[in-house]
């Protein structure tokens, strides 16, 4: 098994291929050892010692180095335990169901959203699936929607695009300027 490895807008964080599905459906971010517990692989990134993030993408794992953590000597721990993980066919979540799999829910919605709005949402959303998320997960992250009032559009980013110097510019200038564009009632984009 030949697992590649690809550097992501964000300098601290590297993207993991290794040629195979990862998750089945969805994504899942650890910002933590302690919410990396529901997974043996993202527990073993973090027991490292020097990782700070693991982000699950359909076909790639994403690693946040820590401040000052040197990446030629993290990479090959990290990309052994991700051999080890991958090779022995180990389940992905502690007892190998997808319970680990995010998905936003309403209650994670951060404006109440007006019923009126609902083909705006929907065009929203959208783009986000066909144009915007796919950008994004090429640099080894991921875009979530938490909600639209009056014009603005509330988006988290995930995974190395969570941290990332750039991540406000690509808000901004590259989220903002399309869904202006496809969407005429969309005035600006806002980090949620």
């Amino acid at each position: 098994m030949f697992i590649e490895t690809e550097t992501t807008p964000n300098p601290a964080t590297l993207k993991f291929l290794p040629g195979r599905q990862v998750m089945p459906a969805g994504t899942r971010e650890f910002a933590s050892p302690e919410a990396a517990a529901s997974s043996p692989l993202a527990e073993a990134l973090f027991d490292t010692g020097e990782v700070t993030g693991v982000f699950f993408g359909a076909d790639f794992v994403s690693v946040t180095a820590a401040p000052g953590a040197d990446w030629s000597q993290l990479k090959p721990q990290v990309v052994a335990v991700l051999l080890d993980h991958f090779v022995s066919g180990a389940p992905l979540f502690a007892g190998g169901d997808a319970g680990g799999i995010s998905v936003p829910a309403e209650a994670d919605r951060i404006v109440e959203e007006d019923p009126a709005d609902a083909d705006i949402v929907a065009q929203i959303n959208e783009l986000l699936e066909t144009r915007i998320r796919p950008a994004v997960a090429n640099d080894g992250g991921d875009i979530i929607y938490r909600g639209y009032r009056d014009g603005v559009v509330h988006l988290q980013m995930q995974g190395a695009c969570s941290g990332c110097p750039s991540s406000t510019a690509t808000l901004k200038h590259g989220i903002e300027g399309l869904l202006k564009h496809y969407i005429p009632e969309v005035t600006e984009v806002r980090a949620a």
